[in-house]
Parts: C-alpha cells; structure tokens; sequence
C-alpha cells in the first residue's frame, strides 16, 4: 500500500503530522496523527461523566503518550499502544473491541479460558455504547497535547473536569524531556537583574529568547514575568508566576464593572485563578491561558481569542447552531468591553491573584475582596492534603 503524510496547521495542536495509509487490494485503509509542536508546559486530565448518548458523540483528542481509562469496568488503555487519534468516545471504545477481538481466534484454539473472559469483556465494552447506565471516561496526558470537546462551550460544562498538572520526572523522562538543575547561587540579587535564557519560539520554533525579572506590585506581593519575543516570526508572549508561597486563606475578587475607564485596571491571573462573568454565563477554568499580568481589557481579548481559536466551536466541523451561539457571545463580550454593565469574578483558591484598586490606599467602592477557607477538594487540587511542612524531620529519624 501507500502511505501519505501530511504537515499541517490546527489552531488547537500548532503543527500536526496527518498520516494516512490505502491498500489497493484489499481496500484497508487507516488514519493517525503526530503532534509535531512543542510539548506544553503542563500535563492535562480530562474526567468525563457520560450519562447519554450524546456524550459518545463528543469529540476526542488522544495523542500517543495519553492513557484513556474505564474505571467501572477496571479498563484502561496504556500510552504508546495505540497512534495518536481524532474520533470520538465511542470510536475510542470501537477500537478497543476491535484491538481484543483481532486475536480471539487464536485465543479460542490455545486457551479457551481465557477467550471466554475476553469475550465476555468485550461484551461489556459494547453495552456501554449503549449508555444504560452512567460511567467515567478519563484522559490522562502528561504532554498536555489532547482534548475532549466541550459541547456547552464557553460556558461551563459540569460532566466534564479539567485538571491541569505539573509532569513527574518519570512522565518527563517518558517524554524524552531532559530536567538540568543548575546551582543556585545565594549571592546573587535577583531582584535588580533581567535573567535570559535561550528557548525555542513556540510559533515557527526558532531559536529565541526567554527574559525573566523579579517585579513587586504595589499593595500586594512579588511576582515572575518571563516574556518571550522571537525575532524570526515576531512572535510576544509572557507569562507570570507567583514569587512567593500560597496564601493561608483562598481570594474571591469581584469587580462591578460601571464605566469603560475599568477596563484599564492591571490584572494579575494566577494559574490556580479562574474567572467569572455571571451576565454571560460564562466561566474560565482554573489552569486556563496560564498565568497572565495585564489590564482587564488585555484579559477579555484573551478569553476571545481563546474562543475564537478552538476548531471544535468555530471551525468547519462545528453545528450552525453552536456557531451562531458563539457569536453572539463574543457580541456581548464586546459590550462588556464597551458600556454594558457586568460583575467580573476572579477566584483563587491559592491567594495569589490581584485586580487593581484604583483608589489605593483607599477602599474602592466598586470592588470587593473576599477571603475564604479551602475546600478538601481544592487543596487537593494545589497539592496541599500531602505536603507537611513541620515535623517532618522527626518522623524521617523515627523511621531511619
């Protein structure tokens, strides 16, 4: 047969490899994709709750190095045994039947045992085609390169989780990632230096560099602003994470947007932030565009290219009505931004996200700060149900 590959542009995966392979006799045919852009900075869990046919109809990104797993049925789909895909959950599961039923034969005629439990699980596999009762889908990539599809986009959709985690060095090793750590050195004033480093545009991939300074905000604490600009392409973007540690106590911010003049107040967004706008229904995850340092119009345009960019919505695969939807949402995105009045929600679980008030040191009438004690889960989340920061010590001795 012949095979063809293809290099192409997606808005959501940069660069992709298209693959595709005909047999002229015997009419077989096949379909991968290879993510050829960058790895991103954070790996991503989808937990999906399917409970109707619809569902199944979802669709679905699965890169090479993601794991797709069943738990009701203890099922799981390990990285690097199947190509990357473009389908959809029930094609995932369709492959699955098909991937166990190739060597049943075989099975059947050296240990009939165990084809009889295979194809019993198989049997389970396509009753939940059939959706008769709920069940857990999950995608685990550590690359951060795959995605299910929102069909309720931009607003929430409350079956599907998003979680966003930072790689373990075994995942980073899987990946072919190589972790230096070089030595700190305690004598040098980081806070008066610009450090670069050298990195790869995440564009067009060519050689550029990475600025990284040490910055204190006003009333508030100090914060990292690395910014990358790529003089091949012309590429800008920056990014920022917080310099110091997690607040005692979670920050819910929530501004009453009355006047355009609001929309020049600085922003800083945390990773572990995510943004509401209750006149729009719309709610941006915590981990979505990483950390930002902007104004409140930077952040808005932001959240309308993020919408504008995803092919799932407004691409040639998407439903009329779901388009026509979306635009009328990015009509009132731009009213916000003009003279409609809006509440503009920021909660950080982590403490570590500021909004400007523009009568410091005075209160600002138009903007409320909130503090708040964490939820089990949302420590779970940052990480926190297992970090122990006193008394370790003496545990590691009692146990040596």
């Amino acid at each position: 047969g012949v095979t063809r590959l293809l290099l192409t542009r997606i808005p959501f995966f940069k660069e992709i490899i298209v693959s595709s392979f005909a047999c002229d006799s015997c009419s077989w045919s096949n379909t991968e994709i290879q993510s050829a852009g960058r790895i991103q900075e954070q790996g991503v869990r989808y937990t999906l709750a399917v409970t109707s046919r619809q569902d199944m109809n979802r669709e679905v990104v699965k890169t090479d190095c993601a794991t797709a797993r069943i738990p009701e049925l203890d099922f799981e789909i390990p990285a690097f045994t199947q190509k990357g895909v473009l389908t959809t959950i029930e094609g995932i599961i369709d492959r699955a039947v098909a991937g166990l039923e190739q060597d049943q034969p075989i099975r059947r005629a050296t240990d009939e045992e165990v084809a009889n439990k295979i194809e019993e699980f198989i049997g389970k596999l396509k009753q939940l085609k059939e959706v008769h009762s709920s069940f857990t889908f999950i995608i685990d990539d550590p690359s951060g390169n795959s995605f299910v599809e929102n069909p309720h986009a931009p607003q929430k959709d409350d079956a599907l989780v998003v979680t966003h985690y930072r790689r373990t060095p075994q995942q980073a090793a899987m990946l072919g990632l190589e972790l230096e750590e070089k030595p700190a050195d305690s004598a040098e004033d980081l806070r008066n230096e610009v450090l670069q480093f050298n990195t790869n545009c995440p564009e067009c991939n060519a050689p550029a560099n990475t600025n990284m300074k040490l910055v204190q905000i006003p009333h508030f604490k100090e914060v990292i602003i690395m910014a990358t600009n790529c003089d091949s392409c012309g590429h800008r973007t920056n990014e920022v994470k917080s310099g110091g540690a997690i607040e005692p106590q979670g920050t819910r911010i929530t501004l009453r947007i009355t006047d355009p003049s609001d929309m020049t107040r600085d922003i800083l967004k945390s990773e572990t932030c995510s943004v509401e706008i209750p006149e729009l229904e719309f709610e941006l995850g915590m981990g979505a565009l990483g950390g930002k340092f902007t104004t409140l119009e930077g952040l808005l345009k932001d959240i309308r290219d993020l919408v504008e960019r995803n092919p799932f919505t407004l691409g040639d695969s998407s439903a009329p009505s779901k388009t026509e939807k979306l635009q009328e949402f990015i009509g009132k995105l731009q009213e916000v931004k003009g003279k409609a009045k809006a509440h503009f929600i920021m909660d950080d679980p982590a403490g570590n996200s500021y909004l400007q008030n523009v009568y410091a040191p005075e209160e600002d009438p138009e903007l409320k700060v909130e503090r708040y004690e964490r939820t089990f889960e949302q420590n779970e989340d940052l990480g926190l149900n297992d970090m122990k920061t006193e008394g370790y010590e003496l545990e590691g001795a009692s146990a040596r």
